[in-house]
């Protein structure tokens, strides 16, 4: 069995023998490896395109080795894979159209609401909702800009993860 991988590895040395190393000890082939320094990600990273062979139990103790690594595994067999961002919305959100936050979320591109939590106050102003929003790898500081726009324009208080 082949898997296709898209890391995201650090521009630093070692970066790449590192998330390789893994790959070997627990038995799975290198079959391809693609690094191309002069390609970044928003985040300043690098894609490396790496193609392994093994079985699919080898196959799943290297994504596993590899994400324990703390390295960022973006695509799998060319579906990217999702992050999930925590935001908190302070403020008189149910006057305010709560339906219409989460559809101005969920109308942005690669961007879906996932979970809701909503803590109600006797005074409206202090009302808070939890969003968990699932969005597509690599447009997380694009969908932060977003949502405190849209935040400030409706007299919120956003509190986005770092």
């Amino acid at each position: 069995m082949r898997l296709n991988l898209v890391l995201e590895l650090s521009d630093v040395p070692g970066q790449l023998l590192d998330a390789l190393d893994p790959i070997g000890k627990l038995g799975a082939n290198i079959v391809a490896v693609i690094h191309q320094r002069d390609v970044k990600t928003e985040r300043g990273t690098i894609p490396v395109h790496i193609s392994v062979e093994g079985d699919r139990v080898t196959l799943k103790r290297v994504l596993k080795s590899i994400e324990e690594m703390d390295i960022q595994i973006i695509e799998v067999d060319g579906v990217v894979k999702k992050e999930k961002i925590t935001t908190i919305l302070i403020g008189n959100i149910i006057d305010k159209d709560l339906k219409e936050t989460i559809k101005v979320l969920n109308n942005i591109e690669g961007v879906k609401v996932a979970d809701l939590n909503l803590k109600m106050s006797d005074n409206p102003e202090e009302s808070a909702s939890r969003i968990v929003i699932e969005a597509d790898y690599g447009i997380k500081k694009d969908l932060m800009r977003n949502i405190n726009e849209y935040g400030k324009s409706k007299g919120f208080l956003v509190i986005n993860e770092i």
